[in-house]
């Protein structure tokens, strides 16, 4: 399934000035403060309207697509979040954009485990979210960006100490035996197993040899 222009619609927002936009991020930190606090991240479904859409990208030849607001609370903060209880999510820059009507936040996803010396277990380097908004301070859609490898390796630290949480363990065992969970798309054939025997021997080529 290719993206069209209709995931990354940047049409004029009527109306939206930048001061209801401010107001638009204010409540939305507000409900992200309430979830890290509570570890309830259902707060946040209130934020999108009733036919949002919410997109991330898994991988190659796959992605998270929650499709109205009932989805968003059950999958995209509800059982995707299931388990990050403790985690915090600080935003790091928020840009606004009064014209298309549209926001982009950075943020870090930062663990409640520290290492041996002290310091924290957290994703590498930042995320990012892309709204569009949808009037009534809700936002339209939302995408967003991160590093999945940078992830499963913060994930790699936590399950080594023994701190893995059971929900996380079990969405972990279910993607690594090739099910797809609630949202998960497949954006392009899945590659046979003989494809990817080709392409792994074609990278230990170059990364071997270099050829």
């Amino acid at each position: 399934m290719a993206l069209t222009s209709k995931d990354f619609d940047d049409a004029p927002a009527v109306g939206t000035t930048r001061e209801e936009l401010q107001e638009a991020v204010r409540r939305w930190m507000e409900a992200n403060e309430k979830a890290e606090a509570t570890g309830d991240w259902s707060y946040l479904a209130a934020c999108y309207t009733e036919d949002a859409e919410y997109r991330w990208t898994l991988g190659p030849g796959e992605e998270f697509v929650a499709r109205g607001r009932q989805q968003i609370a059950e999958w995209a903060v509800g059982e995707q979040m299931a388990g990050l209880e403790g985690w915090t999510y600080p935003y790091q820059e928020v840009l606004i954009d009064e014209k298309k009507g549209q926001v982009v936040g950075f943020w870090r996803q930062v663990s409640p485990f520290k290492r041996e010396d002290g310091s924290e277990i957290a994703v590498a380097g930042v995320g990012c979210s892309w709204f569009k908004y949808g009037g009534d301070y809700k936002w339209k859609w939302q995408r967003d960006v991160f590093d999945l490898m940078s992830v499963f390796s913060a994930f790699s630290e936590v399950a080594a100490q023994g701190n893995l949480s059971e929900p996380l363990k079990h969405k972990l065992h279910t993607v690594g035996r090739g099910k797809l969970m609630n949202g998960h798309e497949r954006t392009t054939p899945k590659p046979t197993m003989g494809s990817r025997v080709k392409q792994g021997a074609a990278m230990a080529k170059v990364f071997l040899l270099g050829k």
